[in-house]
């Protein structure tokens, strides 16, 4: 265990805590400080006696560290001209203490048997003067330490040292004592090897990472600044190391010798530590001496003169993933192929496991590489460059400034800086920001611009204006930077944003060397809590600053590295809001340059001139409107002319307005020389250096130029204020339209982008639009559901339609304007007239469309025919093609069969169509998943898919016309594919987006790419074939995936199915594969279609090796051509290349050839071992020799090896790699879960507990296979989370196996039913548990521990000596476990994961599995040897299994088995189709259709004729077998496989979720079925009914509450409410509201006392009330009686989120998200008073207390209430509804850290950070009315006893761990909370003594007393415990 902790390694300073020297001790001169090459603080140790200053680890030398690492890690650095002494105490294995000391003051080696000294040789710093003086064969010098010694990381292998220089074995590491003089960072242990400067991908490739050597950890590193080398500033030391050293056994840096021409040994390689040991040589010395003398003889004898031979390769040469050696190859199987001959040609494979894509380049062994690339990328590179963005702003629109040569215009839009030729509208990009900018600056002479970005990453970059080039970037250490300011000179860059604790920080950066170096330093700093909108430097003293904000003006100055500032004295106008501020321009050469005016501007019209040498205040003049100036005014009265922002140069100033005027005024401001009115506040002005210009910028997105001797006014650009969320092209007259939330419609001109039309919806948000193809209107969709059509030459409305009731989601017009379609979010999809005026509507259908506002803009596509549309629906899981004039459906699509081949946890949905260009007759859709499929448009076959195209989901997608390529958007970038995938590298990916891209579209004559979302991109397309434009400026940045190496270029598919398994030498021709692998890529496959007409014409497939031996130009697209290529999918078995037809005709010969090939097994066969999988055991070593058939075992033939394969070739190797999640539903996957078990924590013995566990509510429809029933015994067990649940069915009541750490996946009982055994994987420290449980006595016999992940299913042999365990995909390891003694006796490790396990009843030592990609394998375990094996044997699928749904053979996995009677085995796969097969020959003989999904469970019983399956179609189905033998012999005659004709399925019964698990008894008529939605039901086919046993919530569980004495209730995230009986602890009503989650609950208080028993009496009790808040804002009221919803209200417009009722039953008190409480009433439904005081803050907790107030507390009331916020903010209240009185008589606010429990900072004002908090509790005590009990967040955790008399916490009482839950007892005599770390916590209310209690797999957020006090009931995730109350 000591080893576990340790692992992967162990930092010393931080697990003793130095910093507190409690654990550690030091002595003389040591302290803390700041080194500057790390940038972090290290500690040094310094004086003139090393004995006396030290630091020792641990405190005194008789403990003991114990750290079993065998590498030490000291990372230090010697003090310049000092000697300094290290001590280490390792002890050996014999308990002997040896002291390893090491010093620069040691001058030779010497050792004793319990001493090595050795001395330490210091290295001098690369280009230091020590480095030049040093003799020239050494660098490192003896003695002191040089001057310019580098921070040092030395590795001491202890094991290596005891072992050679003490012949001992090393065990662990004592104490550590560093001694003066020296600076130490840090101390590690480890048994890993870690090599500095290599990255993980680097190791990965050469291997070093299977061999324990790894790149240093983060923790371990040193600081590398970027673009330098880590070997160039610091040292990596090794002791010992393969080299000589002078002096011998020193420590010192190993120096790297050059070549030369005598023959030396090489470097030692990377990785290796320590010297490797040599095995002994064999030397044969039984020869005969005669043969001897002769070999002898051959020796000695003269040698004659050689002829000239061809070279022969002398050895081997070393080889790993990184060789550039070209004449060596590595095989399949890891074999080394060496190809003598130097001019061979040999072709190098290389393959990206990250990427999935692989190269291959061909290189001549005789010559060096050629540098020439082979791979095939998309062409031109780039294809696309970025010409012009339409938008300014972003963060905001204060920001545009002048060039200095005032001809560009320089302003921010999102994360781009745009610089605008003002003559031409020519753009050019500053590229580079990963947030919106929001702050630019430019120095005096032009040359260097600064600009820098918002957000909790501001940085600040620094470009050459005139290039373009960023020369330096660097982090601001604030947030939110919002201004910035350049010196005239550029040599100090001023910049002001928010400190972590939302202060004004301003910092003030060196410059000076930013073009030389790239150098940028912090000249000073400050905070300041004055407020700060604007800062400028002063144009005469870069260290001079001048700062505004509201009520101030500041003067700064930089002196002596410090930051200082004066407030100007403002005198009576201390109260104004300055927005901004500058520097008098105009100076006399007499005057000090000091002595200038600072002119700043208010929101009040007051321009304030500030004398900046005496620091006040010179002159105060307000610029008041036309109409006021003569009027007198003081300097509150009246309304001034609101000033943004002002501009000065030498004669005249420009200010900017709220009332969109810019006006000119002169220095005196007497009067307004020019002005110029704009359309909405103007926030930026600048003036040119010449004085004729004037910029000016609006918040409306405008930006014009004001040319002062023309008086003309010029609009440069105009911009949509918010996000743009569709567009459109007019083909007819090269015109945009775009819609944005800013509620406008514009029309732009394509070439110049100027605005044309706008048209503003102020009442309504425009959200789709569509050009008409031939008229100059337009249609638009509304988010109200509303649809018109504008005219745009009139300006006019044609049509306006109101049938969708949601968000247009789609609007389309076909290409012969026709028709116009639109559909909506809530489902409908309506057609209308386009050909008419007026549009009528023709047919309006609902439901047809999937809902949802995830599909907006383009839910529709219209073929480009005109006669079909395509859209996502019914569901999202079907894409429907219906006819374009009538809507009649044509063709429906199912999604979900389209399995993904990239493993999915979820089930795929679909998320855009498309109709690709007429002459592809294509219809692609994108998934959720990110795929993009490409299916047949006229018969909806998949021709062939492309994953992964983007990262987090595809936002639009585009063809052009000529088909030749893709455009997608998502991730914020653009991709243009090469349509037909031919390429190895198929794309080219650019930036720009700073958010989300709402759509993108070629223009029609495809020289142009738009793309929108925060702003209207416009791209150059050079994909027709015309030149890029030379670039000006910078071009966006283009990226695509990197190559591995320099010289492997990317291979292309179709050369990827080379296989060098069965020949050595390369060939010039691709071979025909005979077992193509898995492609991570494409192939290629060519549709040659015939157009003559629409259907009914066959098409010819080309697979493969016919496509290889085309030429790339007769593969390629021309206009004229209808072949289109194709690519195939990925798929595991495509057949041997071949031309079929697909013609309806097509031959049973034509379907014999379609049998896929990919492994076949014959018993005739030399079987080969190891394939399947390698032994994980070393005991159970793989059986090679010949087949052996064993007659007693039904004359079945069992290999002793793994896989037979038909063509002997070599296996497929990359198959045994990690895997992704599978796709089928069977296969567990463990619910995310972020919460860990408390490690420290009080259980109390078990006759001291307070709690007991009575009942567990629910059962986990997340495991499979974890509920197991046996009739005959009356065993019943089922889990919940962690928890194995044994009940009674008879009485109800249970027994809890509690035990397990994670989510329990599967169970498996014995055959005798006495064990039962329960897994669950690993979880933190914890390992994977399978524990076995005794039935009886409920306890736990023993916990085994195998696998490194989940295990996926158990199964007990028939005799029960054995169980077999399998692990999840990650692992694919299958344990066979000895039940006798718990031991290992068998393991193996499968290609592909496995779905499920059962043992054959007819034998007690064979099993079969199967899983994933149709693996079907039949496992023996041999027990004839001295060791167990594991012999395998691969089963062929029929191709009918695989293709039976689909014509293209995807990846059909096998997903359950089930033995029936006579050695039938019946499979399921995940299509549906369940088939049969004789277990005596391994061969299937029958299969059907009998689902239409996947099968995840089948159960049938010896000797029972029936057959049950559950699918994921929620059904549960009995099938008749009878007659399956004669079936089979029939097959057995024909020797083919039999349809299932002559099968019954007798009966169906729907479930509410899909089966994943089932056990019946042995006459099939009554069983036990679980269903993923977390219910158990009881089935009986006899009286065709199921009973519901157990039931849960699916999510989340979110508020319990209890109505009386014998009602619960309890709320979910999915939208239920369910009801419960608390006596039967049985779901009785549930009420389900579907897209909302159901937040909080509760009854009314009119409960009657009579118990609720229908059947009892006449006289019903009146049942309670049901309150429940919703997310949706809304409050429901359900009448248990009549057990329906009676009413709805709606006070809220966010979501409910705390719910009371007052105690005369009369109001509603609930509280929102946003903190108003709502006051309603549930007779009249009506919100009669809503409370404002926690506005800001989400309610997380509302009281009412059933006590009348008193004068004991100061109040009397008939009610008291009280509601906490987020805040930490609680309000009491009394109340007294019949008289409509609410008042509050207390307010508490309870302080906190201004950082979460993470440790994120707290800001004010933001309500995000609420939820990384814990929640504000509050209760009133029942035995005290005076007292408030509150747990939340705090400077503590603790609880809090509040007075209300006092007005005070009376007591506080300390708790372990933050309180998510809290409730007291009605009793008054405990309190229950509940916590993150899974802890129930039971605390006394007096004394605060608590104990805790475990059980639950998930953070506990309810915990809830009954009424009685004698149950507590705890809630984690979807689990409800009920606990006895024992105290």
């Amino acid at each position: 265990m000591s080893k576990i902790w340790q692992h992967p390694f162990v930092n010393l300073f931080k697990h003793y805590h130095v910093e507190e020297w409690k654990k550690s001790s030091k002595e003389g001169e040591v302290m803390p400080v700041m080194d500057k090459t790390l940038k972090c603080t290290v500690y040094r140790i310094s004086g003139s006696i090393p004995a006396g200053n030290y630091i020792q680890l641990p405190r005194t030398s008789t403990q003991s560290l114990g750290l079993t690492g065998r590498y030490l890690y000291l990372l230090f650095r010697p003090n310049a001209g000092k000697y300094f002494v290290v001590h280490l105490d390792v002890v050996t294995d014999d308990d002997l203490v040896v002291r390893i000391s090491f010093s620069n003051l040691f001058k030779e080696f010497k050792s004793s048997s319990t001493w090595l000294q050795l001395p330490f040789v210091c290295n001098a710093a690369k280009d230091s003067v020590d480095h030049y003086t040093a003799p020239a064969d050494k660098q490192a010098k003896q003695g002191p330490a040089p001057n310019s010694t580098k921070w040092t990381v030395l590795v001491l292998d202890f094991q290596y040292i005891l072992s050679m220089y003490l012949n001992r074995k090393y065990a662990y590491l004592k104490n550590v004592r560093l001694c003066a003089n020296l600076m130490v960072k840090n101390l590690f242990t480890s048994d890993m090897q870690y090599e500095p400067g290599i990255s993980l991908k680097k190791a990965k490739d050469t291997g070093l990472l299977a061999h324990g050597v790894a790149p240093i950890p983060r923790e371990m590193s040193f600081h590398l600044p970027k673009g330098d080398n880590w070997c160039d500033l610091y040292d990596y030391i090794r002791f010992p190391t393969c080299g000589s050293k002078v002096p011998f056994d020193s420590i010192q840096v190993a120096v790297s010798k050059k070549v030369s021409s005598s023959p030396q040994k090489p470097n030692p390689p990377l990785g290796m530590l320590s010297p490797q040991r040599v095995e002994p040589k064999q030397v044969h010395v039984d020869k005969k001496a005669d043969e001897r003398a002769t070999l002898m003889g051959n020796i000695t004898k003269p040698k004659k003169e050689r002829k000239h031979r061809p070279k022969v390769t002398a050895e081997l040469p070393a080889v790993h993933l990184s060789s550039k050696d070209p004449s060596v190859l590595v095989g399949q199987q890891g074999e080394v192929h060496v190809f003598a001959k130097d001019k061979d040609d040999v072709t190098l494979h290389r393959h990206d496991h990250k990427s999935g894509l692989s190269t291959s380049t061909k290189v001549t062994t005789g010559s060096p590489p050629m540098s020439k690339q082979f791979n095939k990328t998309l062409k031109p590179d780039p294809i696309l460059a970025l010409r012009r963005i339409v938008g300014f702003g972003g963060f905001s629109t204060t920001e545009a400034i002048w060039s200095m040569d005032g001809t560009h215009i320089i302003y921010p839009c999102h994360s781009v800086v745009v610089s605008m030729d003002a003559s031409n509208g020519v753009q050019k990009f500053f590229l580079g920001h990963t947030d919106k900018v929001s702050c630019l600056a430019m120095n005096g002479n032009g040359t260097f611009l600064a600009s820098g970005q918002t957000g909790r990453l501001s940085v600040v970059r620094v470009w050459n204006f005139q290039s373009g080039q960023c020369l330096a970037m660097f982090k601001t250490h604030v947030h939110s930077l919002f201004a910035l300011s350049f010196s005239v000179s550029g040599r100090t860059l001023c910049g002001v944003g928010k400190d972590g604790h939302g202060k004004n920080m301003i910092v003030v950066w060196n410059t000076s060397k930013v073009k030389r170096s790239g150098d940028v330093d912090v000249l000073a700093k400050a905070h300041t809590d004055v407020d700060i909108v604007r800062v400028r430097v002063a144009p005469f003293d870069d260290l001079r600053i001048a700062t505004c904000g509201r009520d101030n003006v500041r003067l700064w100055r930089v002196r002596s590295g410090q930051l200082r500032s004066a407030p100007v004295n403002l005198g009576d106008y201390h109260v104004a809001e300055f927005t901004d501020l500058c520097f008098e321009a105009t100076h006399h050469p007499s005057r000090d340059p000091a002595d200038r005016l600072i002119l700043a501007c208010t929101r009040s019209g007051h321009i304030f001139e500030i004398d900046h040498a005496r620091v006040s205040v010179a002159h105060v003049r307000r610029l008041l409107p036309v109409d006021k100036t003569k009027e007198k005014s003081t300097f509150r009265s009246g309304s001034g002319i609101s000033l943004n922002c002002m501009c000065v140069n030498a004669s005249f100033c420009a200010t900017g307005s709220d009332d969109g005027m810019l006006r000119l005024w002169p220095l005196d401001f007497s009067s307004v020389y020019l002005e110029a009115e704009h359309e909405g506040p103007v926030t930026a002005v600048s003036i040119s250096n010449d004085g004729l210009r004037i910029l000016a910028g609006t918040t409306t997105g405008n930006i014009g130029v004001l040319n002062i001797s023309t008086r003309s006014y010029t609009t440069l650009m105009r911009s949509h204020t918010d996000q743009v969320l569709s567009f459109s092209f007019d083909p007819l007259h090269r015109n945009i339209a775009t819609v944005s939330r800013d509620r406008t419609i514009r029309v732009w001109d394509v070439q110049t982008l100027q605005q044309l039309y706008d048209f503003s919806t102020p009442q309504e948000c425009p959200c789709a639009i569509t050009f008409h193809p031939s008229l100059q209107c337009f249609a638009c969709g509304f988010e109200s559901g509303c649809v018109r059509v504008f005219n745009i030459a009139s300006t006019s409305l044609v049509a306006e339609h109101r049938e969708h009731r949601g968000k247009v989601t789609g609007l389309a017009f076909p290409p012969n304007a026709q028709y116009l379609y639109s559909c909506c979010s809530m489902g409908s999809i309506a057609l209308y007239d386009a050909s008419h005026e007026g549009y009528q509507v023709m047919r309006l259908l609902g439901n047809a469309v999937a809902k949802g506002n995830q599909y907006a803009p383009d839910m529709l596509s219209v073929s480009g025919d005109s006669k079909y549309v395509a859209y996502v629906g019914p569901s999202e899981f079907t894409v429907t093609v219906a006819d374009g004039k009538s809507l009649d459906e044509m063709l429906r699509i199912d999604i979900t069969s389209m399995g993904p081949d990239v493993d999915q946890a979820v089930i795929d949905t679909a998320l855009r169509v498309y109709f690709s260009p007429l002459k592809a007759r294509q219809l692609l859709v994108v998934t959720t998943t990110n795929r993009l499929l490409r299916l047949d448009s006229r018969t909806g076959r998949l021709m062939n898919e492309i994953s992964n195209i983007h990262r987090s989901g595809c936002t639009s997608i585009d063809v052009p016309s000529n088909c030749r390529h893709l455009a997608t958007a998502g991730d914020k970038v653009v991709k243009i594919w090469d349509y037909h995938m031919r390429l190895d590298i198929n794309f080219q990916v650019f930036i720009g987006h700073s958010e989300a891209i709402k759509k993108l579209m070629f223009s029609p004559d495809m020289l142009s790419l738009i793309s929108v979302g925060e702003a209207i991109f416009v791209w150059d397309f050079f994909g027709t074939g015309r030149e890029p434009a030379p670039k000006e400026g910078r071009s966006p940045t283009k990226s695509f995936l990197a190559q591995n190496d320099g010289s492997t270029p990317f291979r292309s598919p179709v050369r990827r199915s080379l296989n060098l398994g069965n020949s050595l030498v390369p060939r010039k021709g691709a071979p025909k594969p005979t077992t193509p692998d898995k492609l991570d890529d494409f192939s290629t496959m060519h549709m040659i279609q015939n157009t003559d007409s629409d259907t009914g014409q066959s098409a010819e497939v080309l697979i493969g090796a016919d496509l290889e031996s085309r030429t790339e130009e007769e593969i390629s697209t021309t206009e004229n051509e209808d072949a289109i290529p194709e690519t195939l999918g990925f798929s595991s078995r495509v057949k041997p290349h071949r031309r079929v037809h697909t013609h309806s005709t097509t031959t049973e010969e034509d379907e014999d050839d379609l049998v896929p090939v990919r492994l076949r097994s014959s018993n005739n066969v030399k079987l080969k071992a190891g394939i399947a999988g390698d032994n994980l055991m070393p005991k159970t070593s793989m059986v090679t020799d010949n087949v052996r058939s064993k007659d007693n075992i039904g004359n079945k033939a069992r290999p002793k090896a793994n896989i037979v394969r038909e063509d002997n070739s070599p296996p497929d190797i990359s198959s045994m790699e990690l895997h992704n999640k599978p796709s089928t539903h069977r296969h567990f996957i463990r619910r995310e879960n972020d919460s860990i078990l408390a490690q420290r924590r009080y259980i109390a013995p078990p006759n001291q507990a307070g709690l007991k566990l009575k009942s567990v509510l629910g059962y986990n429809g997340n495991g499979r296979g974890n509920m197991v029933w046996h009739a005959d015994a009356g065993l019943f067990a089922y889990t919940s989370g962690c928890v194995a649940i044994l009940e009674d069915l008879n009485t109800g009541s249970q027994r809890h196996l509690i035990g397990h750490v994670s989510e329990i996946s599967t169970l498996a009982l014995q055959n005798d039913c006495q064990t039962l055994a329960s897994a669950s994987g690993a979880s933190g420290l914890t390992s994977s548990q399978i524990c076995l449980w005794e039935v009886q006595g409920a306890v736990c016999k023993k916990v085994l521990s195998y696998h490194d992940h989940d295990i996926v299913c158990l199964a007990f042999s028939r005799d029960d000596r054995f169980l077999i365990s399998v692990g999840d995909y990650r692992e694919r390891a299958i344990v066979v476990w000895n039940i006798m003694d718990y031991s290992v006796i068998a393991a193996s490790k499968t290609a592909l994961p496995v779905h499920s396990v059962q043992w054959d009843p007819y034998a007690t030592n064979e099993f079969a599995t199967v899983g994933e990609k149709s693996t079907m394998l039949f496992w023996l375990l041999d027990e004839t040897q001295e060791r167990y094996n594991l012999n395998v044997h691969e089963a062929t699928i029929p191709h009918e299994i695989i293709a039976s749904k689909q014509r293209v053979q995807t990846d059909v996995s096998l997903t359950c088995l089930q033995y029936g009677g006579d050695s039938v085995l019946f499979v399921g796969t995940s299509t549906g189709v369940l088939s049969a097969w004789d277990t005596r020959h391994n061969t299937c003989f029958m299969h059907w259709e009998a689902e239409t999904s996947e099968i995840g469970v089948l159960v049938c019983r010896f000797g029972s004729s029936r057959l049950i399956t559950g699918s994921c179609s929620r059904n549960l189905r009995l099938w008749s077998m009878y007659g399956v033998g004669e079936l089979r012999l029939a097959a057995d005659n024909i020797s083919n496989q039999a349809s299932g004709k002559g099968l019954v399925m007798e009966d169906e019964m729907p479930l509410d979720g899909a089966v994943v698990s089932a056990s019946f008894d042995d006459t099939m008529d009554i069983g036990v079925v679980g269903t993923d939605a977390g219910t158990l039901w009881y089935i009986n086919w006899v009286e065709r009914s199921c009973v519901r046993l157990v039931s849960t919530h699916t999510m989340k569980i979110t508020d319990l509450a209890f109505g009386g004495q014998d009602l619960f209730a309890s709320s979910s995230e999915d939208g239920s409410v369910r009801v419960w009986s608390l006596s039967e602890m049985e779901q009785t009503v549930q009420f389900q509201i579907q897209q909302q989650s159901c937040n909080c609950i509760t009854f009314s208080h009119q409960l009657s006392q009579s118990a609720i028993n229908p059947d009892s009496s006449t006289q019903r009790a009146v049942l309670p009330k049901l309150f429940a808040g919703y997310s949706d804002g809304t409050l429901r009221v359900f009448d248990l009686g009549k057990v329906e919803l009676v009413l709805k209200m709606h006070p809220h417009a966010v979501a409910v989120t705390a719910i009371a009722t007052s105690a005369d039953g009369r109001v509603i008190l609930s509280g929102g998200q946003d903190g108003l409480i709502a006051v309603s009433s549930p007779a009249t439904g009506m919100t009669v008073r809503v409370i404002n005081d926690h506005k800001g803050a989400p309610i997380t907790d509302i009281k009412v207390s059933m006590k009348q107030g008193d004068d004991d507390v100061g109040f009397k009331s008939p009610s008291v209430w009280m509601a906490a916020g987020a805040d930490r903010r609680v309000s009491v209240w009394t109340a007294d509804w019949s008289s409509d009185k609410c008042e509050m008589i207390d307010w508490l606010s309870f302080p906190a850290p201004a950082f979460a429990p993470d440790g994120t900072i707290i800001k004010k004002g933001e309500t995000s950070v609420f939820d990384l908090l814990p929640p504000s509790l509050v209760q009133f005590s029942p035995i005290d009315s005076d007292t408030i009990i509150y747990a939340g967040y705090g400077m503590q955790k603790q609880i809090q006893f509040y007075s209300l008399s006092q007005k005070k916490a009376a007591r506080t009482t300390a708790v372990t761990h933050w309180p998510t839950s809290i409730d007291v007892s009605p009793t008054g005599h405990v309190i229950a909370t509940g916590s993150t770390e899974r802890l129930v916590k039971l605390m006394d209310y007096t004394e605060g003594s608590f104990q805790d209690f475990i059980g639950h797999n998930d953070a506990v957020q309810l915990v809830a007393f009954t009424p009685s006090g004698k149950l507590l009931f705890t809630v984690a995730f979807n689990e409800i415990f009920v606990w006895e109350v024992q105290v």
